[in-house]
């Protein structure tokens, strides 16, 4: 059994994104954007997202529509929706998102969105193959 105290780990992880657990049908993935950081506009043919918000502002844009998102909100992203989540704020905005199925590689940590972003461009952070 894994087991997490979901919010202390996430607000305790400096990385852009760190992979948490990964299932066969879903993956526990924690972020932080850093102030004036995006996600950026993303989307996953295959693949829902829901993200809760542990800390921080910002905006959530799905599918064209935006709205403010702050601690204790949580936005579904279906696969196939286009979607972007901007840190509005002064400090850190920290989530953890599940996606079903898995988005990333098991047990990828990305320090920033640009390694993220390099790592994805390299195809080397790809999702476990069944």
């Amino acid at each position: 059994m894994e087991h997490f105290t979901i919010a202390t780990v996430a607000e305790k992880s400096p990385d852009f994104r760190r992979v948490l657990w990964t299932g066969e049908h879903s993956q526990l993935v924690i972020m932080t954007i850093p102030p004036g950081g995006e996600i950026g506009e993303e989307v996953h043919p295959d693949t829902d997202q829901i993200l809760t918000f542990v800390s921080g502002v910002g905006e959530a844009c799905v599918s064209g529509q935006t709205r403010k998102v702050a601690q204790g909100d949580l936005v579904v992203v279906p696969a196939g929706r286009k979607h972007n989540f901007v840190n509005t704020g002064p400090n850190p905005l920290v989530l953890y998102t599940v996606y079903g199925p898995p988005e990333h590689a098991e047990g990828a940590v990305h320090k920033t969105k640009e390694e993220a972003d390099a790592l994805e461009e390299a195809g080397k952070d790809e999702p476990p193959t069944s």
